[in-house]
């Protein structure tokens, strides 16, 4: 099958879209098919830089999310690549610039459309004038007009699934757990991060990696800390990522006194993610906008246990207290990590961490997803014939 994928963000760029389509496509290509990513220029992509069957349009910085990228041009060049290589399937990974592409092309291949919807919007109108210009009804108006006339969504949690029922979305929704690249977060170390960030054996290091941004709530876990470090000085916390916020929380440690105890580790390469999972003692997250929680599951990859948000998502993943902790309020996440700093450094048992990655694992991924491209491509020739 040749499939293409159509998404504003791409790795270098550091998020959770960027690692979940890097993923879907590798577990894809396993399996034999060939999959083309449609995407934005960046500018740590040097021009002229080859990348097999990688094609960006010309793109600028999105709006209040400057690190994003959102396309100005490129439709006549995407349908021509798109037509060219003979795409059976579009699935586009946005609802912006690349999204409406991705739509056009496959309207104008006739060809099926599917869409994943990552993004939790009603979680972010804080960005735009301070959610004073955009209500959750606007998000609701928006998310069903861009799905209209697509052959499917993907749900990456029974959460989103709830989220799309409650919008009034018509068309079929499959719920789609978006999978992990085990051997690329358990490859053997490349190198030892504690070591080149001035950690010893003994610190009980707490790790967060994501994108250093409000709605990642990184200053809760700060809050905490100078209680933390009172019980048990040997305690630090790495922040590894970068983004708009980082200035917010390095001000925010030095009020605080935390220079000794927290590093800004600042971005890192996706090749280099399972280091950093592997040299912690436990992974935290405050973030309550988490629809798929990669981060989460490429911990317990790595047999690092965590602390997180309670979802319904994050209580079907962490039903073993082996595999981590999850918490509501600022008391529990608290509670929580002087819990598991109790427990000592401990890796999660193997045997629990190999059943629950069972179900994650990409090559499921990618299967499930081949379904419902292969159910896709079923309804939108039956809707030609009648």
């Amino acid at each position: 099958m040749n499939i293409g994928l159509f998404t504003d963000t791409y790795f270098p760029q550091i998020s959770g879209v960027a690692t979940s389509i890097q993923t879907l496509k590798n577990a894809l290509e396993k399996q034999g098919h060939s999959v083309f990513i449609f995407t934005t220029t960046d500018p740590h992509v040097a021009k002229g830089t080859v990348e097999p069957n990688v094609f960006r349009v010309g793109s600028v910085p999105f709006v209040s999310f400057t690190d994003r990228r959102i396309a100005f041009r490129g439709l006549f060049q995407a349908s021509k690549i798109a037509k060219e290589v003979k795409l059976d399937v579009v699935h586009t990974q946005t609802e912006f610039s690349m999204g409406m592409i991705g739509k056009y092309i496959a309207h104008s291949l006739d060809i099926p459309a599917v869409h994943t919807y990552h993004t939790m919007y009603e979680d972010y109108l804080h960005y735009v004038l301070n959610g004073h210009l955009l209500k959750p009804y606007h998000v609701k108006q928006f998310v069903r007009a861009y799905l209209h006339s697509m052959d499917g969504v993907i749900a990456p949690s029974e959460q989103t699934h709830k989220t799309l029922l409650r919008y009034g979305v018509k068309i079929p929704i499959r719920v789609i757990p978006t999978g992990v690249d085990l051997q690329g977060i358990n490859e053997n170390p490349k190198r030892d991060v504690r070591r080149d960030l001035g950690l010893s054996d003994d610190d009980f290091v707490l790790l967060t990696l994501s994108r250093v941004a409000a709605e990642k709530k990184i200053d809760k876990i700060l809050n905490i800390m100078p209680r933390l470090v009172e019980k048990y000085p040997n305690v630090k916390f790495v922040i590894a990522g970068d983004g708009p916020d980082m200035q917010d929380l390095k001000d925010q440690v030095a009020r605080l006194t935390l220079e000794k105890y927290v590093i800004f580790a600042g971005s890192v390469e996706h090749t280099d993610v399972g280091n950093y999972y592997r040299m912690a003692d436990l992974f935290v997250s405050a973030s309550d906008t988490e629809t798929q929680g990669l981060t989460y599951i490429e911990s317990v990859a790595a047999r690092t246990a965590c602390v997180v948000y309670k979802t319904d998502y994050t209580q079907q993943i962490f039903d073993n207290p082996a595999l981590g902790l999850t918490f509501t309020t600022q008391a529990e996440l608290e509670e929580n990590i002087l819990e598991m700093i109790k427990r000592g450094k401990n890796k999660i048992p193997q045997a629990i961490q190999e059943e629950k990655l069972k179900e994650v694992s990409s090559d499921t991924f990618a299967t499930n997803v081949i379904d419902f491209y292969t159910d896709a491509i079923k309804r939108h020739q039956k809707i030609e014939v009648e």
